[in-house]
């Protein structure tokens, strides 16, 4: 006894059924993913741009620094024929100044105040040096 309803329809229908909803699953989930790449985006070209501003201030604060270190080495210049003291010196500034010059970072305000003090350092050293000999020196 055949009632003339056939179920493939209704297992086709079913099926297409699905497969829409799992494509409109598919498509919500790729649009939020698509959000949430463009917030990434915004937020690297705010992090691009303030990269841009601070460029400037750095190259700068390198050249002042790098600055500081040639004056550091001619002062080591003139004292040639000082002891090996001296040239360790000399090597530690070298150094500073190279990692000043590869960090960007707030350690730039510590590579400026060691550099102070190796200079006053410098300065005290070579004023006690040229006093050595002076008579009213006890």
């Amino acid at each position: 006894m055949t009632t003339g309803f056939n179920w493939a329809i209704v297992l086709d229908v079913g099926v297409g059924l699905g497969v829409l909803v799992a494509g409109l699953g598919i498509f919500l989930a790729m649009r939020a993913l698509a959000a949430t790449l463009m917030r990434l985006n915004r937020t690297l070209d705010e992090v691009d741009r303030q990269m841009a501003g601070i460029g400037a201030p750095v190259s700068q604060t390198l050249a002042h620094v790098g600055g500081i270190a040639d004056t550091a080495d001619t002062t080591v210049a003139r004292l040639g024929g000082v002891a090996k003291s001296l040239e360790d010196v000399a090597a530690s500034i070298a150094s500073t100044a190279k990692l000043a010059q590869n960090a960007i970072s707030p350690a730039l305000v510590n590579v400026g105040a060691a550099l102070t003090g190796i200079t006053a350092g410098l300065k005290r050293l070579v004023g006690s040096r040229a006093n050595e000999g002076h008579p009213n020196q006890p």
